[in-house]
């Protein structure tokens, strides 16, 4: 929603809002290796020789701790993009990532450290729009 003046944000409903939003996930294991260093994390997923190459995708909805079996998230579906392999990322491509996140016009300051995520919920509140790898 860049550049989305105030007016025209507050006319959106929730649905607009969760068919609007996708979530892109990378797993790393961090060494302290220059080599594994990528300068622009806060820009997304490093799409890089066999970074972000192999992606699975699904529909799911936002996460978190106060989401459950019970309370549903105001924010479904969301697409989902997970690159499946892990990577090697140096320690201090996330020291730049957290000093960017402290100096943005919104304050991400509660998103400097690790949070939870929430239970898996029962396979009848799942979506069931799986697709088999080949």
């Amino acid at each position: 929603f860049c550049n989305l003046d105030t007016e025209t944000f507050s006319t959106l409903t929730e649905q607009d809002i969760a068919n609007a939003v996708g979530v892109q996930a990378q797993i790393f294991t961090i060494v302290n290796d220059e080599t594994f260093f990528y300068p622009d994390l806060i820009r997304g997923m490093i799409v890089d020789k066999e970074y972000g190459q192999d992606l699975a995708y699904y529909t799911g909805s936002t996460t978190g701790s106060t989401e459950n079996g019970d309370i549903c998230s105001q924010y479904t579906p969301i697409t989902w993009q997970v690159d499946r392999k892990c990577h090697l990322i140096s320690a201090s491509s996330f020291d730049k990532l957290c000093a960017e996140m402290k100096v943005q016009r919104d304050d991400m300051s509660l998103d400097l450290h690790p949070h939870g995520s929430r239970e898996l919920v029962m396979n009848d509140l799942v979506a069931n729009s799986d697709k088999i790898r080949e």
